[in-house]
This record gives C-alpha cells, sequence and structure tokens, in this order.
C-alpha cells in the first residue's frame, strides 16, 4: 500500500457490536482494518466528524475518506447525520455508504435524497456480508480517487 492509501481512514457508525466485529474481521482480512475508527450512535458519529465533545481533538484532523453508515440508530438517527454531513462544508464531499438491514423503499429514496453515494442492504449471510464489506472498504479505501484537499 502506498503512502497515501495508508493515511486513508473510514468511520464506521454502527450499534450492532456483532456487525461491528464481522464489519472489522472483513476489512481486517482485505488488509485495511487499522484505518478504521468506530462509533456506535449517530450522536458520537455528528461529534467526530466535527470535532466536537470527546472528539473535539479532531477539529483541525483530516476527515475520513469514506463513512460507512447504518440508519437505525439510537440517539440521532443515520438520516440525520447523513443530512447533517451535506449541509456542512467539512463534510459535504465525504463519501456516505449507507450499509443497513432496512429494505424499506422510503429509506433508500431518502438516503439518495440526502446524499448518499451507495445503498447496500446488509446481507443475512456470513460470507455474503464479509465479502461485502471487504470489498467495498478495498473499493473506498484503496481504489477510489478521492477529490484533493
Amino acid at each position: 500500500m502506498n503512502r497515501e492509501v495508508e493515511s486513508r481512514k473510514m468511520l464506521l457508525v454502527e450499534d450492532n457490536l456483532d456487525d461491528i466485529e464481522l464489519i472489522l474481521r472483513a476489512l481486517r482480512k482485505g488488509g485495511i482494518g487499522s484505518q478504521v475508527d468506530v462509533v456506535q450512535d449517530g450522536e458520537e458519529a455528528l461529534d467526530y466528524l466535527f470535532g466536537r465533545g470527546d472528539h473535539a481533538h479532531l477539529a483541525t484532523a483530516t476527515p475520513p475518506s469514506v463513512v460507512l453508515l447504518d440508519l437505525k440508530l439510537l440517539q440521532v438517527g443515520g438520516m440525520e447525520v447523513l443530512k447533517e454531513m451535506r449541509g456542512n462544508e467539512r463534510t459535504r464531499q465525504i463519501p456516505v455508504v449507507v450499509l443497513t438491514s432496512s429494505t424499506q423503499e422510503d429509506d433508500l429514496a431518502q438516503a439518495y435524497q440526502l446524499g448518499a453515494n451507495s445503498y447496500l442492504h446488509k446481507p443475512v449471510d456470513y460470507d455474503s456480508f464479509r465479502e461485502l464489506v471487504r470489498q467495498l472498504g478495498l473499493y473506498w479505501l484503496v481504489d477510489n480517487e478521492p477529490p484533493q484537499g
């Protein structure tokens, strides 16, 4: 991995501990597990992204290269996180991949209306879920060409 790729990171916003472990394991298997920060609710995600509260030290840090966002979160839901991200200059261009168990057409439509870059259903099958996460991690952290600055 080159230096530029090594500096990229993903923010995982997920409240299900089993899914967190599965996602991290799949990313480690793809060689990019060390490039993931995890928060477990929408409020903490916003604090992380905007450098507030316990994450104030991140106020001047480079934002993540991609956010992997669950929709069904406690406190502040995933749609609200997405809306706040797209309404702020600092986070407007960060790619957001919605990874959710929701199969509701309204959730899909709303996520794209709010500016999601991708919407993926969490596969029920363990191997399919692991492979999906591995591939999306490689795509967004290794293959994808983000804008400079």
